[in-house]
């Protein structure tokens, strides 16, 4: 049978089998929890406590700042003791309500009470979705609920369920497959039923067939719902890739997955879905991937958010004897941050806490671009990273920008495939930024020029 993909992309060691078997397992911690007011993608939220307030789990702490922003809400009971930039996995100081865990986890009137999502209007669910705090919980936390407010809904034709989980080491999203394939289903049907016009289909790589077998047992009854085995390739589970291989369409950086007919969610976002619709529960705890061949025990653990990654790390026996880690990784070894410290908070998109004996980067020292070509034949989007890399060594925006570096995705295809270990991604993260303040400084001074246009047209008429 001929599997789905797309064009490009690499095969990097798995190391699923680190964590695969590991069942999910519920920690719990006491003592500081700490909520940033940006977990994602959009402005910050903004506190509604104060230092001193008794909050408890389930409570709204930090209200959503704008149309692209998230609401906050405490995953534990407890007392506000700060309100202060605290670090987090990227490293910067960013502001955070700081929680006094008690310990008792009372939780807000009505958490845990069933409703029927069949009874709800559209606008009813998507008000659900955003009170719940929801954002894209396996990628960059994108809010949910501005998702599911396109322009045109009844122009959406799939929704496509990313199961794909291609970063290396990563377990968790494969656990909840396994193990709550019914409330990831049901999320998709409650989501469905906000775009009649829709089908669902869950992606997942081909080298999960207990997950894919799970998930198909539990949308056998389901007419709308298709699993869709893909070839195992990254980065299957980007957004653009995924598009392609389940439906043959494509997008780009300036248009949305809506404009091709289509609405992507990770399937901890959907289960997190039919948690708050139909379980009145808002995003509160979330499962991540403690893994690499530093721990003693690879585990997935369902822990609340605002954990402590050194508390987690310890609650599963640690980083073995006699081994000095080289490196910490927040999130998969493709895409994820490096750690220089792990007294940071599990946010909303945190998907791993990873613990490696040896630095490949560090290790293994640049040379000499010898124009090979493999990173062209990588890129899944089908760029040309050898002159893209010139351009960023050049500091050459414009040129950047003519070579379309602002379609690269930052998946790090080209950086891992590169024999001279060039840190590809890294100086096209840059540049992309680079370019992004750049056009807004543009956007500005052009938004200017033309209200100084319009008072000049003023002034003659007077």
């Amino acid at each position: 049978m001929s599997l789905s993909t797309f064009k490009g992309g690499t095969h990097p060691y798995e190391g699923k089998e680190l964590a695969a078997g590991s069942r999910i397992a519920e920690l719990k911690f006491e003592g500081k929890h700490i909520f940033p007011l940006s977990q994602g993608i959009g402005a910050p939220a903004k506190a509604i406590v104060a230092v001193g307030d008794r909050v408890l789990a389930g409570q709204k702490i930090a209200e959503a700042g704008g149309f692209v922003s998230a609401n906050v809400l405490s995953s534990v009971s407890g007392t506000v003791t700060a309100i202060e930039p605290r670090m987090t996995s990227a490293g910067i100081d960013t502001p955070s309500i700081v929680i006094e865990s008690d310990g008792l986890y009372e939780t807000v009137p009505g958490v845990g009470t069933e409703r029927d999502y069949t009874t709800l209007s559209r606008e009813e669910i998507v008000e659900i979705v955003k009170e719940a705090g929801i954002v894209g919980i396996g990628g960059a936390g994108f809010p949910t609920h501005v998702k599911l407010m396109p322009k045109n809904p009844d122009a959406i034709e799939f929704f496509i369920a990313n199961g794909s989980e291609c970063e290396p080491l990563l377990t968790s999203d494969y656990r909840l497959m396994v193990e709550e394939p019914e409330k990831i289903v049901m999320g998709l049907k409650v989501l469905i039923s906000v775009f009649p016009q829709a089908r669902g289909i869950i992606g997942i790589e081909n080298n999960k067939p207990e997950a894919i077998a799970k998930m198909k047992k539990a949308c056998e009854k389901e007419p709308n719902i298709e699993v869709k085995e893909l070839l195992t390739k990254y980065p299957e589970g980007g957004e653009r890739q995924l598009i392609k291989a389940c439906t043959g369409r494509e997008i780009n950086s300036s248009m949305l997955p809506a404009d091709a007919g289509c609405i992507v969610q990770n399937v901890a976002t959907l289960a997190a879905i039919c948690d708050a619709v139909c379980y009145s529960t808002p995003l509160m705890e979330k499962v991540i991937t403690v893994s690499g061949d530093a721990v003693v025990s690879p585990s997935n653990v369902r822990v609340r958010l605002g954990s402590s990654y050194a508390k987690i790390l310890e609650a599963v026996g640690g980083i073995k004897t006699d081994v000095e880690p080289a490196k910490f990784i927040c999130g998969g070894p493709m895409m994820g941050q490096a750690l220089f410290d792990l007294n940071i908070p599990v946010t909303k998109p945190s998907s791993a806490l990873l613990a490696f004996t040896h630095d490949e980067v560090s290790e293994n020292p640049t040379t000499p671009c010898i124009r090979c070509g493999k990173c062209v034949d990588v890129c899944p989007e089908f760029l040309v990273p050898v002159l893209m890399a010139k351009a960023a060594d050049k500091h050459n925006l414009e040129k950047f920008e003519e070579l379309n570096g602002m379609e690269c995705m930052e998946c790090g295809s080209c950086s891992y495939i590169c024999p001279a270990r060039r840190p590809l991604t890294q100086s096209f993260k840059m540049m992309r930024k680079e370019v992004g303040v750049m056009r807004r400084i543009k956007a500005e001074e052009k938004k200017l020029r033309e209200e100084q246009a319009k008072e000049a047209k003023k002034a003659e008429v007077k």
